[in-house]
């Protein structure tokens, strides 16, 4: 098995073969997957559990263990919006009830296959959820950090599998704080954010996708916090087009809460605008970030695809969640963002036009 190639984005150094850094021990950069991921549809392995058929694409050693609860295999369902069909990808059905479980599978086999058997990490509620239930699988003990207003059943949820619930007061950015300080002394720092090994695993929603609709959607929108999927989803589109299938890269629409929109920012007015950006409050807590680790990439991710950042209104949000549950979408209230999103955009999109519901209705007491 060919393992990725993971560099410092700033001074270029090849990630360790041990442990599990979350940041370049030498400079302090992030890192990342520099080169297309290495899908081969002639590798697609369907014995293996969930997402682990595309393991190839993973660049893990040969030996590791898939770390699955079955994740994946999420349906791709047709309604009518503003009257158009348009495609919904329903990532809240998979185990924990969000899209984090295709990072999260990917993260614990590494991590596993490294002989970690502690991290921490921080979440606003599904990332903690999702980690907690992967790392009791692969036999890791796992401390989340989460704002002390997170969603109730969230917390309740990482609580049942086990993990460590720390929750934090403050904002989204003191949680992770706490979190880097926890990894200041000597722990290890499981994040979605710095760590790229969850991205391999968000892009096999793109291969799905390619599967079910036998072709290239013209846009894939989602919700966009850190960005991790959105991420994924484009660099899977990439991988697909690179094994040999020609066609242009969806646009990648990536949707955010007004309240804190970073990514739309910088998107609509450059790196000025970033000191007006608040980290408000809103329904979409899922999205509550304020200075994503990888706010670059994306921008240049968004502007290659010919896509976008859009900004929704709180009166938009739980419009959006009941819009979404009267076709049969229980979703949260983070991943009602597409549905304003779509209203704007879906009118300058041909079809088909994929959407990705994120997380489940039951995370959410609102």
């Amino acid at each position: 098995m060919r393992l990725l190639t993971i560099v410092c984005t700033n001074c270029g150094r090849a990630y360790p073969l041990e442990g599990a850094p979350y940041q370049c021990p030498t400079c302090g950069g992030i890192f990342d997957i520099p080169a297309p991921l290495p899908y081969d549809p002639s590798k697609v392995d369907n014995s293996q559990p969930g997402i682990w058929r595309y393991r190839h694409t993973f660049g893990l050693p040969d030996g590791a263990e898939a770390v699955s609860f079955g994740e994946g295999n999420t349906p791709l369902l047709w309604a009518e919006v503003l009257g158009r069909q348009v495609a919904f990808k329903c990532e809240y059905r998979n185990p924990t009830g969000s899209f984090k479980d295709r990072g999260s599978s990917v993260l614990a086999g590494v991590l596993k296959s490294r002989g970690i058997r502690a991290a921490v990490e921080d979440s606003s509620g599904n990332a903690g959820a999702s980690f907690a239930a992967y790392a009791v699988r692969a036999g890791i003990h796992a401390r989340i950090f989460v704002p002390a207003s997170s969603s109730g059943p969230k917390r309740q949820q990482i609580e049942a599998y086990g993990a460590e619930l720390i929750p934090i007061p403050g904002s989204r950015n003191d949680v992770t704080t706490a979190a880097l300080k926890a990894a200041g002394d000597g722990l290890v720092y499981a994040s979605h954010a710095y760590l790229p090994f969850n991205i391999p695993g968000y892009a096999t929603a793109a291969y799905e996708i390619y599967d079910q609709l036998g072709t290239v959607p013209s846009a894939v929108l989602t919700p966009c916090g850190q960005g991790g999927l959105l991420l994924g989803v484009a660099r899977g589109f990439d991988a697909i087009r690179q094994s040999g299938a020609f066609f242009p890269l969806p646009k990648m629409i990536g949707v955010q809460a007004r309240a804190c929109a970073p990514l739309w920012v910088m998107s609509t007015v450059g790196m000025s605008g970033m000191g007006f950006v608040t980290e408000g409050e809103t329904y979409a807590e899922g999205v509550r970030v304020r200075t994503p680790v990888r706010g670059d990439i994306l921008l240049r991710t968004v502007k290659s695809s010919r896509g976008a950042f859009i900004a929704v209104d709180e009166d938009d949000i739980l419009r959006g969640r009941d819009e979404l549950a009267r076709r049969g979408f229980q979703v949260e209230p983070t991943s009602a963002l597409v549905w304003n999103a779509l209203e704007q955009v879906l009118g300058q999109l041909p079809d088909p036009v994929v959407v990705l519901l994120t997380g489940a209705g039951f995370k959410s007491k609102i």
